[in-house]
């Protein structure tokens, strides 16, 4: 996979192509990516990238004709590239479109800053996307995210590909508590089933810890997952357990 990042701080991505996944992703052969300074995109002496905005107010904004250029010679010839922006008016990023993305052969995100960004040049682009509801200094963070969910998801970038499909998300569930040595920590012990060997009871205390955990934290993501009888069933126990200790 290709991905290109358009930012005006390119020095932000750096550190983390040199550690963790995207540094073996990019080691393996399996990603190219490149941080693109906006300001070679300019053609003032001094590399203007930002204006105030039009009808007043606080803050400043990119000028669109920079990004305008750097998006049109990069995506050339145009749609070969997927062209996202990081904004909080995006779509909400969720590990579905995380998976949807990694089949994706080109990226090129655009980060915003100040402001925001010329809605002509929003426009242009194929998709939005925000990380929640928070404002930060930069969007380089946020991509930064999205690339790292990305790119562990590609084949072979991760030591271990089983581990990327029984995360949090992944399933539609959160993910069940994980435990290591010692097995006795200052009084707490490991549940007795992981240390059991039974692989079939392991599996099952796994699937309810998880549904437990999803419909305490995070119910909202029941709606959509596809519960079987069992699960069901198991869901209604807690719900009843839960009322008796709230009576």
């Amino acid at each position: 996979m290709k991905i290109k990042a358009i930012s005006i701080f390119p020095q932000l991505y750096e550190p983390f192509t040199q550690v963790g996944v995207m540094k073996m992703a990019i080691d393996k052969g399996i990603l190219d990516f490149e941080a693109v300074n906006l300001r070679d995109y300019t053609h003032d002496r001094h590399h203007t990238t930002d204006d105030i905005p039009f009808g007043g107010g606080a803050g400043m904004m990119f000028l669109p004709r920079p990004l305008i250029e750097a998006l049109e010679t990069i995506d050339n010839p145009a749609g070969s590239w997927v062209k996202i922006g990081v904004a909080p008016q995006g779509d909400r990023f969720t590990q579905r479109m995380a998976e949807d993305l990694a089949h994706e052969e080109r990226l090129l995100f655009m980060a915003g800053r100040y402001e925001g960004i010329d809605e002509r040049v929003m426009e242009r682009l194929d998709l939005t996307i925000s990380i929640g509801d928070i404002v930060l200094s930069g969007g380089e963070i946020a991509a930064i995210e999205i690339i790292d969910a990305i790119t562990r998801l590609l084949p072979g970038a991760t030591g271990n590909a089983a581990s990327t499909g029984e995360e949090s998300f992944s399933s539609g569930l959160l993910e069940y508590p994980q435990y290591t040595r010692p097995r006795e920590l200052d009084g707490e012990v490991v549940p007795e089933v992981l240390v059991s060997g039974h692989h079939a009871n392991i599996a099952k205390w796994r699937r309810e810890e998880a549904l437990r955990r999803t419909l305490i934290r995070r119910p909202d993501l029941l709606r959509d997952f596809d519960l079987t009888d069992q699960d069901h069933k198991y869901l209604s126990k807690v719900l009843a357990d839960l009322r008796g200790i709230l009576d």
